[in-house]
């Protein structure tokens, strides 16, 4: 998030309705993280996220989705990125960076009024960032990234059928 400081991360799953969170937390708030001087370009949050799930359909695997908050000129809290990516079905370590964007006025008028304001576009629900539906008419730009780690564990996956290997095996789900 070049230019930015002070940030803090939300995050919330979303899944389809063949899935049942069984323990964690399905959304929550990270601390205000602030650049160092030794890496004046990384913000670290270093948070865990804990949550499990069980479904006897892969459809509607589990994504996170995360947006990042910050103060802006005037001290007011306003987005700094919306961004999702699925949980990976492998089980092991994983890292995924995810490309955040923000949605954009689409006027001049309407950018000097929010900024003034300090109200910027942002969406009502994040959880819509990971859908498609409603998206293809939003202006959005790109506002850095956000690199995760996963540490995923299954079972019984292959009782219902399928087999997703290891983290050194094959990346696919394939069905029997």
């Amino acid at each position: 998030f070049p230019g930015f400081d002070d940030l803090y991360c939300k995050f919330s799953f979303v899944y389809g309705q063949d899935w049942v969170p069984t323990a964690g937390l399905e959304e929550g708030i990270s601390q205000i993280t602030s650049k160092s001087s030794v890496s004046p370009t990384t913000l670290v949050w270093n948070f865990p996220i804990d949550i499990t799930f069980k479904s006897t359909n892969p459809f509607g695997w589990p994504q996170i989705v995360l947006s990042v908050y910050g103060p802006d000129f005037f001290g007011h809290d306003v987005v700094r990125g919306y961004g999702a990516v699925h949980v990976p079905f492998v089980p092991g370590r994983h890292k995924r960076t995810i490309a955040m964007f923000v949605p954009e006025s689409t006027s001049r008028l309407q950018q000097l009024t929010s900024w003034f304001t300090g109200r910027r576009p942002e969406f009502t629900d994040p959880k819509v960032v990971a859908q498609g539906e409603g998206r293809e008419v939003t202006r959005v730009r790109s506002q850095g990234f956000v690199t995760i780690s996963f540490n995923v564990m299954t079972k019984d996956l292959h009782k219902l059928g399928y087999d997703v290997g290891s983290a050194e095996g094959p990346q696919g789900l394939h069905s029997f």
